[in-house]
């Protein structure tokens, strides 16, 4: 469970009684579906054809630009967990990765299952030092005006987030 029973409100859109904007929101789900992307080669390769977790990412995006509605994004997320249970290791965080981009429309919170899934799909296929290269790559995607926020959500969920971020 990557979600903190403490929901921090800078993280909740203001019509649920927070503080994010919807442009802020936005900024998220884009940061999440990159974070997601980067690592769905590693699910392409063990599935090929598979597009389930594409079908999220592309769902995340397609609600960022405004072409589905929140609902529509977050139902992408379904099918692309559901490809995460046909696999394992690194294909599997990948999968899972794209269906939590795909949940940000729906709770902005999810960004960080993104960024998470996607480093522990890193760090099953590869070193230490690839993990952090990764993260160093999630760090510089970051868009300036929401780096802060997500930096200390990250610091606060951590424990939560199965220590990657620190790794």
């Amino acid at each position: 469970m990557i979600l903190s029973k403490e929901r921090d409100p800078r993280l909740t859109t203001l019509r649920r009684g927070g503080t994010l904007t919807d442009d802020d929101h936005r900024l998220l789900a884009t940061w999440a579906a990159d974070c997601a992307e980067h690592v769905l080669p590693l699910f392409e390769a063990a599935r090929p054809g598979d597009e389930r977790p594409r079908r999220g990412i592309d769902a995340a995006r397609a609600w960022v630009r405004g072409e589905l509605r929140m609902m529509e994004a977050r139902g992408a997320a379904f099918p692309a967990n559901a490809a995460a249970r046909e696999v394992a290791g690194a294909a599997r965080f990948a999968a899972l990765s794209a269906g939590q981009a795909a949940a940000v429309a729906h709770v902005a919170e999810h960004d960080l299952g993104a960024a998470a899934y996607a480093l522990r799909a890193v760090s099953a296929a590869g070193s230490l030092e690839e993990l952090r290269r990764e993260r160093d790559w999630q760090i510089a995607r970051l868009p300036e005006r929401i780096r802060a926020l997500v930096l200390e959500d990250e610091r606060r969920r951590d424990d939560l987030c199965w220590h990657v971020f620190t790794a």
